[in-house]
């Protein structure tokens, strides 16, 4: 970050091909440093605190190892020994980025993740004046984000890194056992709840002969309904007219839009890192407590290559399909336009084709694309905007884009505008113009199992494994 405002934010796992790497990668920290010596370094969370709550959970190998205390790891990277280094609380960090990128005013602000050092949700209200004041938390082992992932296991899937594809699956199944889960697993107690027992190393084979797509969609509602009478307390209590919705739970893009219909918010901002990655930008807005200029998530690393857009139009009007690389990599978890695979959403069989190419399950839904001011006219979105794909909205046409529109007719959205993503605009007027149609598909530029691509020569090496156009 240079004179308050983020100018490089990247992932690991994009420099190591290790998914997930939870280890700064030494080509990253070069990156980095192009931009300037640091002043000064931020740590996401208390590092003492979360040695105690190892201790509490039993993690022995954790709490007596000192290898990863950040003075200790950041020496180890190359940093130098005087460099000042500052902690700030997991929950915290996770609320300040969510507050210094709205723009807004006044707040309130729900963090709902998997564990911190021992917070696991919380609830802040946020004004210039009184900053950030915790109004109301739960503690570890009260998890709602460890609970997803425990179904997540259940239901066949890899904890903290798939609860995207129990979200996915739950649009298949209905929710029979909500009350299942509410007399077994947890108790709801607005704007809060309580776990019945630690889950933290899942809940077995619990309900053996329960489908799958039930309990996926059980857990689904379960959530939804926790998250919105939160939201609705929230709204009451603290009086402001906008949400900030951060943590983990926050890229479950089915219960934010049922937040942003039912909990009373004329706004909702989800910064579009809401998990422990985007806690680096977290961690510095929470040490210096305002709001700091934040012109979107296209920090990572750049490939300069002007697009050429008409190269891009014929290859989906030839093959149905395109990859896009170009511009700064996107800091989050989604592709929005400058690492993505693109396809032509009108084919009833194109979702199958590219779940084929990505190596991905067949029931997995894609995104759809739009120019802002189209949005409304084919989606019926609860939010004006959607630049980073965090809302679910009905379909209005679902026969015309079979390949974006999920089971459940619903398509989770990303809105352009000309303003933020010139280039990406362009290309679907130009698309929209050649072939009649107003809407892509987008999803991440990557194989099953692999990060997003970071660099040309990645891409092309996708291009080449796939048999699919870079450009």
């Amino acid at each position: 970050m240079q004179d308050e405002k983020f100018v490089f934010a990247a992932h690991s796992e994009r420099y190591s091909r290790i998914k997930n790497d939870a280890l700064l990668h030494p080509e990253l920290i070069r990156e980095a440093r192009s931009f300037g010596a640091p002043d000064e370094v931020v740590w996401y969370e208390r590092p003492l605190l979360k040695k105690l709550r190892h201790m509490r959970a039993g993690q022995w190998r954790h709490a007596l190892s000192t290898s990863d205390l950040p003075s200790r790891y950041l020496r180890s990277i190359g940093l130098p020994h005087r460099m000042p280094v500052s902690y700030v609380g997991h929950h915290e960090a996770h609320a300040w980025a969510g507050i210094a990128t709205s723009g807004f005013d006044s707040a309130a602000v729900i963090v709902a993740d998997a564990i911190g050092e021992f917070d696991c949700f919380t609830v802040f209200s946020y004004s210039p004046k009184s900053g950030l004041q915790l109004r109301y938390r739960r503690r570890y082992p009260h998890s709602l984000g460890l609970l997803y992932s425990a179904f997540t296991r259940r239901c066949g899937f890899k904890p903290n890194e798939d609860e995207y594809i129990l979200m996915g699956m739950a649009a298949y199944g209905r929710p029979r056992y909500v009350d299942d889960i509410l007399g077994t697993w947890i108790s709801l107690d607005t704007p809060g709840y309580s776990l019945t027992s630690n889950v933290h190393r899942g809940i077995g084979g619990w309900l053996p002969d329960a489908r799958p797509e039930d309990l996926a969609a059980s857990m689904q509602a379960v959530t939804e309904r926790l998250l919105v009478e939160a939201a609705s307390w929230a709204r009451k209590e603290i009086g402001a007219p906008n949400l900030v919705l951060m943590g983990g739970v926050a890229l479950n893009c089915v219960a934010n839009s049922v937040i942003a219909r039912e909990a009373g918010f004329s706004r909702l901002w989800i910064f579009p890192n809401p998990g422990d990655a985007g806690s680096s930008l977290g961690a510095a807005a929470a040490h210096l407590r305002k709001p700091l200029r934040w012109s979107g998530p296209y920090l990572g690393t750049p490939i300069e290559r002007d697009l050429d857009i008409p190269a891009v139009v014929r290859s989906l009007r030839t093959d149905g399909v395109a990859a896009v690389a170009n511009g700064a990599a996107e800091f989050g978890p989604r592709a929005l336009g400058n690492r993505s695979l693109l396809a032509d959403p009108r084919s009833a069989d194109m979702k199958d084709r590219v779940n084929g190419v990505k190596g991905r399950e067949k029931f997995r839904p894609f995104a759809p694309m739009i120019r802002e001011e189209l949005l409304h006219d084919y989606f019926d979105v609860p939010v004006p905007s959607t630049p980073y794909m965090q809302f679910t909205a009905r379909c209005r046409e679902p026969e015309e884009f079979p390949a974006v529109v999920h089971v459940d007719g619903s398509s989770r959205v990303q809105s352009v505008s000309q303003s933020e993503h010139p280039v990406l605009y362009e290309l679907l007027r130009q698309w929209e113009d050649a072939s009649g149609c107003p809407v892509l598909l987008n999803t991440s530029l990557n194989s099953r199992g692999e990060p997003l691509v970071n660099t040309w020569q990645e891409a092309q090496a996708f291009g080449e494994r796939e048999g699919v156009r870079v450009h």
